[in-house]
């Protein structure tokens, strides 16, 4: 895990500063367009949306790192944090993985219903892909708990 917070913390530096280098060069490049600045609707200042997504972006993955290095402090060090890990040492079970479900295609369906609603903006369409989205994410993460599809390690 502390490969993965060092990367994300890199990655996350360097969108504050793509940030800080994006809004200063908004700010001071004017209507390159050669055009009339209000025919261009362009008439220089710190174009704001880019420089919001550089920060916004810049956060998630400061608070990527920040989960990977809070997780790194609490477990052993895996072979592929150590200098001097083996990959044989890697070997063995991983977890289980499912080899099959239905009910993803159920979330991006209930979430293109929910998007729909938010497009149209009908908000009666939007609560009900929500609750749809709510009751296919149930749905996927209790699979293996109801039904017949139980894993070999709970029977």
């Amino acid at each position: 895990m502390r490969t993965e917070y060092k990367i994300f913390a890199a990655v996350a530096a360097f969108l504050f500063a793509a940030a800080a280098v994006y809004g200063v060069y908004t700010l001071n490049t004017g209507n390159i367009s050669g055009t009339d600045p209000d025919a261009a609707g362009f008439r220089g200042g710190t174009e704001w949306v880019g420089v919001v997504a550089l920060i916004l972006s810049g956060l998630l993955c400061s608070m990527c790192a920040g989960f990977f290095w809070f997780v790194a402090r609490r477990i052993d060090l895996r072979p592929e944090d150590r200098e001097d890990g083996e990959i044989a040492e890697g070997a063995g079970e991983v977890g289980f993985f499912s080899p099959g479900s239905y009910w993803p295609f159920g979330i991006a369906l209930s979430a293109a219903v929910a998007g729909l609603g938010l497009v149209f903006w009908m908000w009666w369409l939007v609560a009900f892909g929500l609750i749809c989205v709510i009751v296919t994410s149930c749905g996927l993460l209790f699979e293996y708990y109801s039904g017949t599809r139980h894993p070999e390690a709970h029977l």
